[in-house]
C-alpha cells in the first residue's frame, strides 16, 4: 500500500496573529510543562500557556464541507477525530451531515469536561498511541495539529494504530517548515510538539510507518497561520 496524496484541507480557516517577540521571551521549561498538561491553562488560561481561550466560533464548518466532499461522506458512515479537543470539528461535521456517525478521542480531560454540550457522549478520552476501537470501525479517520505532540517512536504507533481502526480513508496534518526561517519562528512559537520535521521528514516518517492515508502541514509564517 502506497502513501496518500497531500492535500490543504484547512487553507479556508482565519489567520492568527501572534506575538512571537512576547511568546520567546516568555517561553521557558516550566511554561511548556505546563501546556504539556493540556489542561485549563492550556486551552482557556494566559496566552502563554497556549491558545489563551479555546471557544468555538464555527471556523471549521467549512472545514468540515470540505471533509464530507473530499471523503465523499454520507449519512451513516463513521469518523473519527484523533485530538478532537473540545469537539469543534465534531460538532461542525454534525451540523453539516446530521445522519453522520461522529466521534473524537482526546487525552485531554479539561477539554473533555468543557466540550460543546452538542457532542457530549461522543466524545472519548485517550492516546492516539492505543484507540479504543475495533479495526475498521470508521470511514474516516482524521488527526490534525496533534500527532507532533508525541515522540517520534509513539508517532508510528499512532500510525499504525489510524491505520488499524480505519476502513479506507485518513487525513493527518502535522507541524512543520520548509526552510529555516520557518524553523526559527516554529521553533520560538510552538510549546507542546515533541518531534517536528521539514515535510520529506514526515513523509519518511509516514512510509515507515505504513501510512496510506492523505496529509499535509501547518506552517507558521511570520505574518501568521492557522492553528
Amino acid at each position: 500500500m502506497k502513501l496518500g496524496f497531500e492535500k490543504d484541507l484547512l487553507h479556508t480557516l482565519p489567520k492568527t496573529i501572534r506575538n512571537l517577540n512576547e511568546r520567546m521571551n516568555a517561553k521557558t521549561p516550566k511554561i511548556v510543562a505546563v501546556s504539556r498538561n493540556f489542561d485549563y491553562d492550556y486551552f482557556d488560561g494566559d496566552r502563554k500557556f497556549g491558545y489563551g481561550g479555546y471557544v468555538y466560533d464555527g471556523r471549521w464548518l467549512t472545514i468540515a464541507k470540505k471533509l464530507i466532499q473530499e471523503y465523499s461522506l454520507s449519512s451513516g458512515m463513521k469518523v473519527l477525530d484523533i485530538g478532537c479537543a473540545k469537539g469543534f470539528l465534531v460538532k461542525d461535521l454534525m451540523i453539516t451531515c446530521p445522519e453522520l456517525e461522529v466521534y473524537g478521542l482526546d487525552i485531554s480531560e479539561y477539554a473533555l469536561l468543557n466540550a460543546e454540550p452538542e457532542v457530549i457522549g461522543r466524545l472519548h478520552l485517550g492516546s492516539a498511541v492505543s484507540l479504543p476501537f475495533p479495526d475498521n470501525s470508521f470511514d474516516l479517520v482524521i488527526s490534525i495539529n496533534t500527532l507532533h505532540n508525541l515522540e517520534r517512536g509513539q508517532i508510528l504507533t499512532a500510525i499504525s494504530e489510524i491505520e488499524r481502526v480505519k476502513k479506507n480513508n485518513s487525513y493527518v496534518v502535522v507541524d512543520s517548515y520548509r526552510n529555516s526561517l520557518e524553523k526559527e519562528i516554529f521553533q520560538q512559537w510552538v510549546l507542546t510538539a515533541k518531534f517536528h520535521d521539514y515535510p520529506q521528514g514526515w513523509i519518511e516518517l509516514f512510509k515507515e510507518a505504513g501510512y496510506t492515508g492523505d496529509y499535509h502541514w501547518t506552517i507558521i509564517e511570520q505574518t501568521g497561520e492557522n492553528e
